[in-house]
């Protein structure tokens, strides 16, 4: 049996070689692969359909094409899709499923059927009012049709026990990623930040199950090991995500532990609990209306300020960091009331902005130090 640092060692190495990853999986299960745009796409659809999906979460590539489709104010993460998109990276993708939330993602939607015509896109509309009655109806028929539509693709029906299953599988994989996040914070020298996000990011590119299986021994084995003193910091995160890992690295050479998080790419996507009622595709949606504090769902009275004021509270944190992906128009259009809310409640707060194709990390190696100076 695997020791816990060899499958903390195996989800890094998958992280950091998604194309590698992905073919793995495609070799270990038979499925072939349906790309998933950020954020919230309803992957158990496309896992009830045979399908194993993956994320599509941009990475570090030198941006030659990307500028005929994309102007340079879009975020790094649709440029960089675009970009490996015209590449060819994507070309073995059956299809890729795209959430309109943002005009970025709503440009990319009609550029990529003319830049990757090769790979259909089949893109999802949210409803801008969730929490009426008729935006949750709405929510479900968008995931029928996109149901549909993975089906005329498959050439076969998901059938409801199928539905069932994949909701089931990632109702396992949600509960399981909660109370992982909850026991590492209590491990912050086995799983430093670098380690936490790699851990999480493995899972785009894995299939849930086995994923889960994995996640499920690392807390296994975490709780077999006493709690670790912790000297460093700890802190909240907030942004769309945290990369790159870079910046973790910093964090790391700087004793700054993630006590919980409020990334996109991670905790938001499995942080809220299913209801009991309805059929699958009610409880996906019902999952969509009953999350709160994410800036690219709607809230008449914003919640994230307060709510990330009880992150560090119930976490024991000292601090919160914001990092802002550039050109990211829902994170920064929330930003001031944040931190307005954050400073009235006398916590520290550090903004730093990122960009997947940085190369250089200086400015912010030192912004960070100087923070964690302040708060020892």
């Amino acid at each position: 049996m695997e020791s816990i640092h060899d499958l903390i060692k195996i989800l890094e190495k998958k992280a950091l070689s998604p194309e590698k990853t992905i073919k793995e999986s495609i070799n270990e299960t038979g499925k072939e692969v349906i790309g998933c745009f950020p954020i919230y796409t309803p992957e158990e659809i496309i896992y009830a359909a045979g399908y194993l999906p993956v994320g599509m979460w941009g990475g570090r590539t030198q941006i030659k094409l990307a500028d005929k489709y994309l102007q340079g104010f879009c975020c790094s993460i649709m440029r960089a899709n675009i970009e490996l998109g015209l590449q060819g990276v994507y070309d073995f993708l059956k299809a890729v499923v795209l959430p309109t939330f943002c005009d970025t993602l709503k440009c990319v939607c009609e550029n990529w059927k003319v830049a990757v015509p090769q790979v259909p896109i089949l893109p999802i509309v949210y409803p801008q009012n969730r929490l009426l009655q008729s935006g949750f109806k709405y929510m479900v028929t968008e995931f029928t049709r996109i149901k549909g539509e993975i089906e005329k693709i498959s050439g076969a029906k998901v059938s409801e026990s199928d539905m069932e299953e994949a909701f089931k599988v990632y109702e396992e994989y949600r509960a399981t990623m909660r109370t992982f996040v909850q026991v590492v914070k209590d491990y912050p020298i086995t799983i430093t930040a670098r380690k936490r996000h790699l851990i999480i990011k493995a899972g785009y590119f894995m299939d849930k199950k086995r994923y889960t299986e994995v996640i499920r021994q690392i807390i296994d084995g975490l709780k077999g090991l006493p709690k670790e003193e912790w000297k460093g910091i700890r802190v909240i995160t907030t942004g769309l995500i945290g990369e790159p890992v870079e910046l973790l690295d910093i964090f790391d050479e700087n004793c700054i532990s993630i006590a919980a998080d409020d990334f996109a790419q991670e905790s938001r996507q499995f942080r809220v609990t299913a209801r009991k009622e309805g059929t699958p595709l009610e409880k996906m949606a019902y999952r969509i209306v009953d999350q709160r504090g994410c800036t690219f769902l709607y809230e008449e009275q914003k919640c994230k300020g307060s709510m990330l004021i009880n992150m560090v509270k119930e976490n024991d944190a000292q601090a919160v960091i914001v990092c802002m992906m550039k050109f990211c128009d829902p994170e920064e259009f929330d930003f001031p009331i944040i931190k307005e809310e954050i400073e009235s409640a006398e916590i520290p707060l550090l903004y730093i902005e990122i960009d997947q194709q940085m190369d250089s990390f200086e400015q912010i190696r030192t912004r960070v130090q100087s923070f964690a100076e302040m708060l020892s």
